[in-house]
């Protein structure tokens, strides 16, 4: 394969993880802490290729996708029942919600443009994502994407460059400030852009694309894909710095034809649809690919990409984000579940890669070494922070609990992430390897 066309193939990844929930968790960091939380950004970004080269580099040294090595890592008793109703669940429980949220806020953004009900916005663009799907191979979905990737990019990145934010401000947010972590507001806002970009359902999808490169083609295509990504989300953040008030599709499009012309509101449409549509594709597809790995096989013909049980777990996944469109539900609850998936399964999947990838049965130079698991273990410790934090937040709404200081919290589910990580690498599981 060509560095092209490994670039081009893993601008899939850059696709899946910028979709509405992106615009709206990004513009919303925009509108509040601002340009002082863009190294979220850049830590979401370093977390993402740190496990998707883990999940990568595990696809090209054993031969089977993420979920296979799931499957064949544990392989029967309770442990598997286990990681079945974890991983099947959580990742095509949370496929689904994301679907939901991809469909809604690529419908939100049409009618940005179009004067027509949601109800009959919905259809079309579901209809669109399954004729790309249809196209049946992994790869050419992932090379259409990139041409959202493209047009989603441009807009977002133009909007950014005309209201010209200046480069001190840049830089400075660039350096983390943890204060910020002392106010709840701006917590849920770190937490909220980093659980937009490290998107478990794509480490599925991402060790699938791996299959066939080498090492260097993955990390080349990986590298571009995921720098793409944090520099249009970044490029959101900016262009929510001017946004005045509650966060709304409606009210980004005002501020923007206000400040910039008609044109902004129409670039905002078709990036808004651009990022739910590519979205929109990318998320059945990964549930596909991790029911495969989960339950049957490439050369079984009824798992290939053209199969129909391959293509049933993508058409029911888009038949549910539409049926939420149809439904004439709104974006928001549908984002906030799917980032509720995020933060459950996000932890447990960190933790299994930095087990797997410690596993001496791997061939020589495939294993992590010492930097690869430093690095792992600051990514997986922040992970399982945001896990834990997720969790804490879904308790107190359900039992009126009151949270700790966010300092506190922070530091205790800190600790508790680096201590699990120390017990993945310690574990050093013996059957990941074929």
């Amino acid at each position: 394969m060509t560095r092209l066309g490994s670039i081009l193939l893993w601008s899939a990844i850059a696709a899946a993880f910028i979709g509405p929930g992106t615009v709206t968790a990004a513009a919303s960091a925009g509108a509040g802490p601002g340009m002082a939380v863009l190294w979220a950004i850049v830590f979401s970004g370093v977390a993402t290729f740190t496990l998707q080269e883990f999940a990568g580099r595990l696809a090209i040294a054993t031969g089977g996708d993420l979920a296979a090595v799931l499957r064949r890592r544990y392989s029967h008793g309770a442990a598997r029942l286990l990681v079945l109703a974890l991983v099947a669940g959580a990742v095509l429980l949370g496929c689904a919600a994301y679907e939901a949220g991809n469909i809604l806020g690529g419908v939100a953004g049409a009618m940005l443009a179009i004067d027509l009900p949601r109800s009959v916005l919905t259809l079309p663009l579901a209809i669109a994502a399954v004729a790309l799907l249809l196209l049946g191979s992994p790869q050419r979905i992932a090379q259409a994407m990139a041409v959202f990737v493209a047009l989603m990019g441009a807009g977002f990145l133009l909007v950014a460059a005309s209201l010209a934010p200046s480069l001190s401000a840049l830089a400075s947010g660039i350096v983390p400030d943890f204060s910020l972590l002392e106010e709840e507001a701006a917590l849920l806002t770190i937490l909220a852009l980093v659980g937009t970009t490290v998107v478990p359902y794509n480490l599925f999808l991402g060790s699938a694309l791996a299959r066939g490169q080498t090492v260097a083609q993955m990390r080349l295509g990986l590298a571009i894909a995921v720098g793409l990504g944090a520099l249009i989300t970044a490029a959101i953040l900016v262009v929510g710095t001017a946004l005045d008030g509650e966060l709304s599709f409606d009210a980004l499009a005002d501020t923007l034809e206000g400040q910039l012309g008609e044109w902004a509101r129409t670039g905002l449409a078709l990036g808004l649809l651009a990022a739910g549509l590519s979205s929109a594709v990318t998320a059945p597809l990964a549930a596909a690919l991790t029911a495969r790995g989960l339950f049957g096989n490439i050369d079984d013909p009824h798992w290939a990409a053209k199969g129909w049980r391959f293509r049933g777990v993508w058409a029911a996944v888009i038949l549910i984000g539409a049926g939420f469109g149809m439904a004439d539900v709104r974006p928001g609850p549908a984002i906030l579940a799917a980032q509720a998936f995020n933060g459950a399964l996000l932890p447990l999947v960190a933790l299994f890669l930095l087990a797997a990838m410690n596993d001496p049965g791997l061939r020589r130079g495939a294993a992590n070494g010492p930097l690869a698991n430093v690095v792992g273990l600051f990514v997986v410790g922040i992970a399982c922070m945001l896990g834990l934090v997720a969790l804490a937040r879904v308790f107190a709404s359900v039992s009126g609990a009151e949270l700790p200081d966010p300092a506190i919290l922070l530091s205790v589910t800190g600790i508790i992430g680096l201590l699990l990580g120390f017990g993945a690498i310690a574990l050093r599981p013996t059957r990941t390897a074929p």
